[in-house]
């Protein structure tokens, strides 16, 4: 989920969002409502910005981490969305870099672990994510992205 960050007028903000199954294989994805001033209200997948040094998988990994408490393993590539959000209360230009990843332990349940910044997690069906979603996201949605 992207934290708010400011990006300076002219710059590019680089995220990673994660499409987390439940199971290997499965169609279910994690997803939560942001409570930030950036995508605030809308339905989005576990993310936030890349970090200086970080690997797009480390970042996966560590936001999973911070924002449900999960561990994950398999993490992959699934796209890369280009969004220019005009719409937002503080508009912005987002690279994001969706990863797959599933649950280290399927029987594991996330946590709200930053309530501040998210409602609350809950497993959906993909591509069925509730509305309204937060642009990046719904940008990959349209791309047509299977879970295979």
């Amino acid at each position: 989920m992207e934290k708010g960050i400011d990006v300076e007028q002219g710059q590019v903000g680089v995220g990673v969002g994660v499409l987390l199954q439940k199971q290997a294989g499965g169609q279910q994805v994690l997803v939560g409502r942001c409570r930030t001033s950036f995508g605030n209200a809308k339905y989005c997948i576990p993310g936030g910005h890349l970090e200086f040094g970080e690997s797009w998988e480390e970042c996966a990994a560590r936001e999973i981490s911070e924002e449900t408490g999960l561990a994950i393993r398999n993490i992959r590539l699934a796209g890369v969305t280009n969004s220019i959000l005009l719409n937002e209360p503080r508009p912005g230009h987002y690279v994001t870099i969706f990863m797959r990843a599933e649950l280290c332990d399927p029987s594991q349940e996330p946590q709200n672990c930053e309530p501040d910044k998210c409602d609350g997690w809950q497993w959906v069906e993909w591509p069925v994510i509730p509305q309204p979603v937060f642009e990046p996201l719904q940008n990959f949605i349209n791309t047509g992205y299977k879970l295979e």
